[in-house]
């Protein structure tokens, strides 16, 4: 698809133009349509990190309990499943800046390609895992070699422009919506099948590997998701698409591609002469974003699963994987039908505002649940009707994400160093993912063992992180830099 504008030159940051992120009415550009295809297949192989991140959360609390790491102490299991979801983005906080500065160079497809394939391979081992170390060794894997998530981010970044840039990234948070309802329910489900289909699943392999089915199918899809890319996603790197018409003018032909050299020469540049303002202020929103969101997705399943006695809810792993599930599933179908709408009706920076103060009443509904729990001593209507209030914070909470994606690639100065910008935005947020499982786990286990504010210290921590998030957001710029070309 080609776009007619004009270049921000890197090197003359005084000359870019900027325009307001939602300009004023009766100033509006003509939408540009969306390739629908070439998005259809993007959206889709980002449907990978999702369902291999979020399968897992259903049963990692009762693999860890049947590996008996903790001696039988389950206020410990916190501590371990903390760890095991903590070692993917350790991966990736290491190695996605060197997939996103290696896309600039050799390509996105060839890219997608390895991280496609290091993810089928890591999710195969996981579930052939029966020790400790194995579930580390596997989870080290699927990070180090997954530079997905940048890619496509890059990717859409490449597929779209300013006039239709808010309905290509209000997708990528529908696409994580569909894996957190997929990989929960298929999780949840397949775990332990010779318990559910004894007749289909009655044979030794199915007991020494119990947590093989979900993991297996999980690869199964990404292996389709592979083939697919391979065969109809086209490259969106200039310097590496293919010449849809052969050159026939001799100008052309026997001089050099001044622009290309151009656009070659920008995505070698350092990284320092990228950390301006408005690129650091937005990937600090997004570390700060991917650090209390991890927090509270694997609080979620933790304190589902966590005996009654110890203030959880006490629920299954197929309990559990329904009702992330349905979270998924109702968030999806609102940000597929809304999120852009919302975009143009309030603007990025005022919607990313008003998500970031969903967060503290997010993480209270976890101890008013606990209460309400220990006063009436079970679970009935009560619990339920604070379980569906929750939900619906859920969805004004992941709005944040569509907004911060948004605002992240449109802060950079050019389209040919987005790869080296949403890659320092990626290492941020897997850092930031990194420290919060081991972390919010963490607390959550010595809040719990030692009836720290009454077992909800963890909870009391993160509203108060909460209160500098919100800060934080309001230091996003109002305006941004116009960088179609």
């Amino acid at each position: 698809m080609v776009r007619t504008g004009w270049l921000v030159p890197i090197f003359q940051p005084e000359q870019a133009r900027i325009t307001p992120l939602i300009p004023a009415k009766g100033s509006k550009k003509p939408k540009t349509p969306l390739p629908k295809l070439q998005i259809g297949i993007l959206i889709t192989l980002q449907l990978a990190e999702p369902i291999a991140s979020t399968s897992i959360f259903p049963y990692i609390n009762q693999l860890i309990r049947e590996l008996d790491i903790t001696g039988g102490d389950d206020a410990a299991v916190g501590y371990y499943a903390g760890l095991i979801e903590s070692l993917f983005f350790v991966g990736q906080a290491l190695t996605v800046l060197r997939w996103a500065r290696l896309s600039d160079r050799i390509g996105r497809k060839p890219v997608l390609v390895i991280g496609l394939s290091g993810i089928c391979i890591s999710m195969l081992c996981f579930g052939l895992s029966t020790t400790f170390w194995g579930l580390v060794v596997s989870r080290c894997m699927c990070g180090f070699l997954n530079g997905n998530n940048v890619v496509m981010k890059t990717m859409m970044g490449e597929l779209t422009d300013s006039t239709n840039m808010a309905q290509g990234f209000a997708l990528i948070p529908i696409i994580w919506c569909v894996g957190g309802f997929v990989g929960p329910l298929m999780g949840g489900t397949l775990a332990r099948p010779q318990d559910h289909w004894p007749a289909l699943f009655s044979g030794s392999f199915w007991r020494d590997y119990p947590y093989f089915l979900p993991c297996a199918v999980a690869a199964f899809l990404l292996l389709v998701a592979l083939v697919m890319m391979t065969l109809f996603l086209e490259e969106t790197l200039s310097t590496k698409r293919r010449p849809k018409f052969p050159s026939t003018t001799v100008g052309v032909s026997s001089s050099p591609d001044r622009e290309s050299l151009a656009q070659q020469s920008m995505a070698n540049m350092s990284l320092r002469s990228l950390l301006t303002r408005s690129v650091v202020i937005p990937i600090a929103n997004y570390a700060m974003l991917s650090f209390l969101d991890v927090s509270f997705r694997v609080l979620l399943p933790l304190f589902f699963s966590t005996p009654t006695y110890l203030g959880g809810l006490g629920f299954d792993p197929a309990t559990i994987g329904k009702w992330m599930a349905l979270c998924g599933v109702t968030d999806g179908i609102f940000q597929a039908f809304f999120f852009a709408k919302i975009v143009d009706w309030i603007g990025p920076k005022r919607l990313f505002c008003i998500s970031a103060s969903c967060y503290a009443p997010l993480i209270a509904i976890f101890p008013i649940m606990s209460w309400i729990l220990r006063v009436r001593g079970e679970v009935d209507h009560a619990i339920t009707f604070a379980l569906l209030c929750h939900l619906v914070i859920v969805v004004a909470w992941d709005m944040s994400y569509g907004t911060i994606f948004l605002i992240i690639t449109a802060s950079a100065p050019t389209k040919n160093v987005l790869g080296a910008i949403n890659g320092l935005g990626q290492t941020s947020a897997a850092v930031a993912r990194a420290v919060g499982p081991a972390l919010t786990t963490s607390l959550f286990a010595v809040s719990k063992e030692h009836n720290l504010l009454g077992g909800n210290a963890v909870f009391v921590i993160l509203i108060v992180l909460a209160g500098g998030f919100r800060w934080l957001a309001s230091q996003l710029p109002d305006e941004i830099q116009d960088r179609d070309e």
